[in-house]
């Protein structure tokens, strides 16, 4: 059976193909795997081999640091595909999309936090031969690039946060709901995918009431030798979404680059007054937010979004 995920790009807009080499690479496959033989970055830290796609085309140039992208919890590189060719042909960099562990198409393992994300992505540069690159994280994925831009800050040109603070608060530590939800789901069902998806999306009506989340979260629901089950390793998000994954980790030292905190206007991840708290560890951070958008704001209000992000990086 096909094992790859259904419907995996969440956004809301319809963008035109662009003349660009698209180069989709799994270290867990194909031709670019990274030396079995290496040794991990860090002697506590042991990275894994992410899997990432790069858009690229020979027009770049190489002039301008590549830009790495990683997704939030629950998602995959896939969702920023039609987001990823646009910013390429906008900015003319190489833009890096990558599944973070235990999510897409990157290896599951018992551990996940902020310190070890942020080690995988920088032993994917460290293999791509990438010194410096401009870093975009959504939620999540938003917090691991915070986390490598105070640690090695010499690896990074500029920060993007989106939709995500590293202070620590309720909204975050709720979504544990959305975690034991899908747990619950009875995935032993004979029949097709489509029957399946149908009767999880029941099951999860009464704990989560959005119907947009529910079909981005069911978009991890796949079929693998005719049985079915969750693409990312929900077993150790739960395991670590309490004490590595809801709360940011303490940092002593602080980023001083160029820093960009989008929010969605009418999102509850990233608020104003924590805008001083967020200055303590990010002197140079500027904020904006997107009126009507939540906290998929990338996926809500693409144009208005893209315009942010490039109108940043054309500063740095």
């Amino acid at each position: 059976m096909n094992s790859r995920p259904y419907g995996t790009e969440f956004t809301s807009m319809s963008l035109s193909a662009m003349a660009t080499v698209i180069k989709s690479k799994s270290f867990l496959s194909m031709t670019c795997l990274l030396k079995e033989t290496r040794r991990p970055l860090s002697t506590k830290l042991e990275p894994i081999k992410m899997s990432y796609t790069s858009y690229e085309s020979a027009a770049d140039g190489g002039r301008k640091p590549p830009i790495i992208i990683m997704h939030g919890l629950f998602g995959c590189k896939s969702n920023w595909n039609s987001l990823s060719k646009t910013l390429h042909n906008m900015t003319h960099r190489k833009v890096i999309t990558v599944d973070a562990r235990n999510h897409g198409d990157s290896p599951h393992t018992l551990e996940q936090s902020y310190p070890l994300m942020a080690e995988d992505v920088k032993f994917l540069m460290e293999d791509l031969g990438v010194e410096k690159a401009s870093l975009i994280g959504h939620s999540m994925g938003g917090r691991a690039m915070m986390y490598l831009a105070v640690i090695n800050p010499e690896l990074v040109e500029s920060l993007i946060s989106v939709d995500i603070s590293p202070t620590n608060n309720k909204e975050v530590s709720d979504i544990q709901s959305v975690v034991d939800a899908l747990r619950g789901v009875n995935l032993e069902i004979n029949g097709p995918i489509s029957k399946v998806r149908k009767l999880a999306d029941e099951h999860m009506k009464s704990s989560i009431e959005s119907p947009i989340l529910r079909q981005f979260l069911l978009t991890n629901l796949i079929e693998v030798n005719q049985k079915y089950k969750w693409r990312i390793n929900l077993e150790s998000i739960n395991v670590n979404f309490k004490n590595n994954i809801a709360v940011f980790p303490p940092i002593q030292s602080t980023y001083d680059g160029p820093t960009y905190f989008i929010g969605g206007g009418d999102s509850v991840f990233l608020k104003p007054k924590d805008h001083e708290a967020i200055k303590n560890i990010f002197p140079s951070v500027k904020f904006d937010y997107i009126t009507g958008a939540g906290h998929w704001l990338h996926a809500e209000k693409p144009q208005e979004f893209l315009k942010l992000v490039t109108q940043f990086l054309a500063t740095v």
